[in-house]
């Protein structure tokens, strides 16, 4: 297997999962409709790679560029990151996230089909778990029940659809990977997390607080039955996220494969603000906000299948991930 295409690959992760996919070799094309990246990531991945990925400006609702694209090029093998994310907005918006979401990725299955692509590793998140009476999350869960948003609800209709493909082709080959909070970027401070507009998750904002675009940071909830009364959650670096990917490529076969991508502890929202306080040295101002609703109190990631079967764990740590942000914040 040698030619992957990526979908969303101007993304956060999916720019850091090309950097280690080149690391081992393999050849890559990206499709993305730079709704949410910036066509710039790819400098940034040539300047750290020494390779540049060839790039198609597509949206997946775009079946006739998408089929054109699989006509003229063979794939081994697609990494699906492509989709919108903000939680927030997928409330207000619900059409919008299900017609992108759940819509693009059935125009790609399609044409993989059409296209004899049989592999396929899919973005998904814990968000997929809903409300579950364990913080410790694992694959065995029933999942969909208590989903707080249509984000969460488009990627566990997406991971239906894909057992549902599963079944009905035994030649499918898909690994879903849950991700828990990725954080941080690229230690070269080269490559980082840059989204258009506001952003909907805590380590944007605490790097836009920290630039003062941003007044203050919002700490929703200081009330709950944690240790320090803040939202716990698993925040996994980018670096060992992407790692996982490339982990998993050696692990497909026919079916379908499900493992949590995280390091199996919860950390914070006051720790993630101390850890960034004392990586910077400098004061991050913030407030304590009504809670969010839809939060729950702590949710982390039992990581022990993605290490047993992938042989994959976390290396990186919270440290990590402040240190390499405040180097991208330097270069921006």
């Amino acid at each position: 297997m040698k030619r992957i295409l990526v979908t969303g690959g101007t993304g956060y992760i999916g720019s850091h999962t090309i950097i280690e996919l080149y690391k081992n070799g393999y050849e890559i094309d990206v499709i993305d409709n730079l709704f949410n990246s910036k066509i710039t990531v790819l400098d940034k991945i040539e300047e750290i790679s020494g390779k540049r990925p060839s790039f198609y400006e597509i949206d997946l609702l775009d079946y006739e560029k998408m089929d054109k694209l699989f006509s003229d090029n063979h794939y081994d093998l697609v990494m699906h990151f492509a989709g919108l994310k903000a939680v927030g907005e997928s409330v207000e918006k619900p059409l919008k996230y299900y017609e992108n979401n759940v819509g693009g990725t059935v125009n790609l299955l399609k044409c993989m089909k059409d296209h004899d692509v049989h592999k396929i590793i899919f973005s998904s998140s814990a968000t997929v778990y809903g409300e579950q009476e364990k913080a410790k999350l694992d694959e065995s869960m029933i999942t969909g029940i208590g989903i707080t948003n249509p984000y969460g609800e488009t990627k566990h209709v997406i991971e239906e659809i894909l057992k549902d493909v599963s079944e009905s082709d035994k030649e499918f080959e898909a690994v879903i990977l849950r991700y828990f909070n990725p954080v941080g970027n690229h230690p070269s401070g080269l490559m980082g997390e840059d989204p258009n507009g506001i952003p909907n998750n805590l380590m944007p904002i605490i790097m836009k607080v920290a630039r003062g675009e941003i007044k203050e940071l919002s700490v929703f909830g200081d009330d709950y039955n944690t240790p320090d009364g803040t939202c716990l959650r698993d925040y996994i670096h980018v670096v060992d996220l992407a790692k996982g990917h490339v982990a998993a490529i050696n692990k497909m076969k026919p079916g379908v494969l499900i493992y949590n991508l995280g390091t199996g502890k919860g950390v914070s929202v006051l720790e993630m603000i101390k850890a960034f306080e004392e990586a910077s040295g400098k004061k991050l101002p913030y407030k304590i906000a009504e809670r969010r609703a839809g939060d729950l109190p702590e949710m982390y990631a039992d990581p022990t299948k993605a290490e047993r079967e992938l042989g994959w764990k976390t290396e990186l740590t919270v440290e990590d991930a402040m240190r390499d942000t405040i180097c991208y914040l330097n270069n921006l």
